[in-house]
């Protein structure tokens, strides 16, 4: 599964513009955040070394799989060699379990895509 078509011409645009630095409330902004509380915080941070039961989401966008030192992560996202695009985490957090099959995650997924959208802006600006 990838993003909408809707948002496809703009996430590369919005993720340029986050990653050197431009920070507005249209491309990360506090819905992103938002999701990222309600859907991801109570395993996730997005502080940079901090894991918790899931390893930290800073700087996840263009990072590869299972590479938070300290992390244990389960053999299959360590069986998990691409890295983490926008594509790619679009597709993750849809539906995490038909992604990394026996992954250790226990979250079904998020069907919104204007929110998967916002979430992945959002943890673009984390660097």
């Amino acid at each position: 599964m990838s993003i909408s078509p809707i948002y496809r011409p703009i996430l590369p645009l919005a993720t340029f513009l986050l990653a050197i630095g431009f920070h507005s409330p249209v491309f990360a902004g506090d819905h992103g955040a938002s999701v990222f509380e309600e859907e991801c915080s109570d395993c996730h941070s997005v502080t940079q070394g901090k894991n918790k039961k899931g390893p930290s989401l800073f700087g996840v966008v263009g990072r590869n799989p299972a590479t938070i030192e300290g992390y244990n992560y389960s053999d299959a996202m360590r069986a998990n060699h691409t890295t983490w695009t926008a594509d790619r985490l679009d597709a993750y957090i849809t539906a995490p379990k038909k992604i990394v099959p026996g992954g250790k995650m226990k979250y079904d997924g998020l069907s919104n895509a204007a929110d998967r959208t916002d979430l992945i802006a959002y943890l673009s600006g984390l660097h």
